[in-house]
């Protein structure tokens, strides 16, 4: 710093554009999707300086359209992973020394080009890329993305002025400063907000960055690229490798730099990388930070003061909006008897007036596509099963088609047995399994939504009885790291809800809040003494 302590802008959550017919969002976006679509994009790695084009190409193309292609990418040998390391290194002393201000300078012009002229392109990718509608698009790639990098340069600075105290005579400060080494980012499909912020928060906090995109957001994932170029990023801070998942992550993992970690995705992934990281622990030159937010199988619980209307849109909308591809989706569902039959009319109501899967650039679908053809086999698997198991009905849904697109209708599965396979597996898809307990049997059923899974990521209770709600939050409090109370258990917004949670979801590190940012850097204490003592002896000794 040296020259002032500096404000920065004060953080605000960017508003959510309506894209209603005939707002000039909504032709704008149309637009840039109809070029997307009718054009081809070709992705290089991006490597210090260096736009990298191996030759060996993947191809992309939308999961409402997969015979459609738009574009391709290119894959990585290990001598480019090797090359990415380098890089970081390279880049890490000059990145690390930019003052503060400038480092913040950089990712508040990334959030005002993505709220203005980036706007629409990065709406529009995600859409091709990962099938979502325009306001799923709109409140990910665009207001979710926006507010990380503004909060972020906020909570950066909080981080700044967290100083210690200092007695007589004695100075003491702390520097917050980056891991001494490199920062591995391991992103997934579903948000581009998070594909954006994992590099991004560790390389604001003036780390340098390997960042690996998952295969199936590569489309919207080079807006982010091209973004953090125009928004003055250095070459080498954030270096982008694409390919075998397996062969860059052990390049990665084998560096004795490497020093942290920031995933999204599997449980099972995770937990491989951190063993992984174990095993690797003495060819370390530091302990690594590990951060991972993983799977969920998140509830929505109602109790029977719960108004019906209100559970049945909080199932619909927590269960099928994104095809149930958030780690934050209902996809499992606890009713009381009492009021059971009347939710789910209601929410066969609502299915029934979504209209057929297809194309975002169809504004009037609610559902699309699911992200690929692993993912589409798996749901149907699952859905077909319970169309033979006895105890287990499919009340709603239950068709998928996969000739044109990824296609797998909102299913609804009513079961007998709470510990029914879909009530426990985490799917990631547009399927919810509910089960109906006795009014009678309220605290027991608190007992069962804690104890049936694995996860504790997010979950909802819907009451109008306060004592109930008092009950469960407090029955609750290790099943779910974001607890809603009359709401569905989606829409974290940075800022307000900070966002992870604990079991085999994560290590809850909370993004979207300064928590996760001390995660990407290693305080040092600095005590200046002012009069240097010059005698060694105490007072005590006489």
């Amino acid at each position: 710093m040296g020259k002032g302590f500096f404000q920065v802008p004060t953080a605000y959550n960017e508003p959510i554009k309506s894209y209603a017919p005939g707002t000039p969002e909504r032709e704008e976006v149309l637009a840039q999707y109809n070029e997307y679509y009718k054009g081809t994009v070709e992705v290089p790695l991006y490597i210090g300086s260096e736009e990298i084009r191996t030759g060996n190409t993947q191809s992309m193309s939308p999961p409402h359209e997969h015979k459609h292609v738009v574009g391709k990418f290119h894959l990585a040998e290990k001598k480019h992973v090797e090359q990415a390391i380098s890089s970081c290194l390279e880049s890490r002393e000059a990145w690390a020394n930019l003052t503060w201000e400038q480092r913040a300078a950089i990712f508040l012009k990334a959030a005002e080009l993505i709220a203005g002229p980036y706007r629409a392109k990065i709406n529009a990718a995600t859409m091709m890329a990962q099938s979502k509608t325009i306001h799923q698009a709109e409140i990910d790639a665009a207001c979710e993305f926006i507010d990380f990098l503004r909060f972020n340069v906020e909570y950066m600075t909080q981080i700044y002025t967290e100083q210690p105290e200092s007695a007589e005579g004695i100075w003491n400060r702390v520097e917050y400063r980056p891991l001494e080494g490199f920062v591995y980012a391991i992103t997934p499909f579903n948000f581009t907000a998070i594909a954006g912020n994992l590099p991004a928060s560790a390389a604001m906090m003036g780390n340098t960055v390997i960042w690996k995109p998952s295969d199936s957001q590569v489309f919207s994932a080079k807006v982010i690229i091209d973004v953090f170029k125009e928004a003055g990023l250095p070459d080498g801070v954030i270096n982008v490798v694409f390919g075998d998942p397996v062969m860059i992550t052990d390049t990665v993992l084998s560096s004795p730099d490497f020093s942290g970690l920031h995933f999204t995705g599997s449980t099972y992934v995770f937990k491989e990388l951190w063993k992984q990281i174990g095993n690797n622990i003495h060819n370390y030159k530091t302990y690594p930070r590990i951060v991972g937010e993983t799977g969920g199988k998140d509830f929505i619980l109602a109790h029977p003061t719960a108004k019906p209307q209100q559970v049945a849109t909080a199932i619909v909308r927590g269960a099928f909006e994104f095809q149930g591809q958030k780690c934050s989706a209902a996809s499992r569902v606890y009713l009381p008897k009492s009021t059971a039959d009347e939710i789910l009319d209601l929410v066969k109501t609502d299915l029934k007036s979504i209209n057929k899967a297809g194309s975002p650039a169809d504004m009037e679908n609610f559902v699309t596509a699911v992200i690929h053809e692993g993912s589409f086999d798996k749901l149907a698997k699952y859905i077909d099963q319970a169309k033979k198991d006895a105890d287990v009905e499919i009340i709603a849904g239950g068709t998928y088609d996969k000739s044109v697109g990824y296609f797998i209708e909102p299913t609804v599965i009513l079961t007998k047995d709470p510990k029914y396979t879909t009530m426990c597996t985490e799917l990631f898809g547009p399927v919810v399994t509910i089960y109906v307990y006795e009014d009678a049997d309220w605290a027991k059923t608190l007992e069962l939504v804690d104890g049936t899974s694995e996860y504790a990521l997010t979950g909802a209770i819907l009451a109008t009885d306060r004592y109930a709600i008092d009950e469960a939050t407090k029955a609750l409090q290790n099943c779910a790291g974001n607890f809603y109370i009359n709401d569905k258990p989606t829409g974290a917004v940075v800022g307000q809800q900070p966002f992870g949670g604990a079991r085999a979801s994560g290590t809850n590190d909370k993004a979207g809040s300064a928590q996760n940012l001390l995660r990407w850097v290693s305080p040092r204490l600095i005590k200046e003494t002012f009069v240097t003592p010059e005698d060694y002896r105490y007072p005590f000794l006489g």
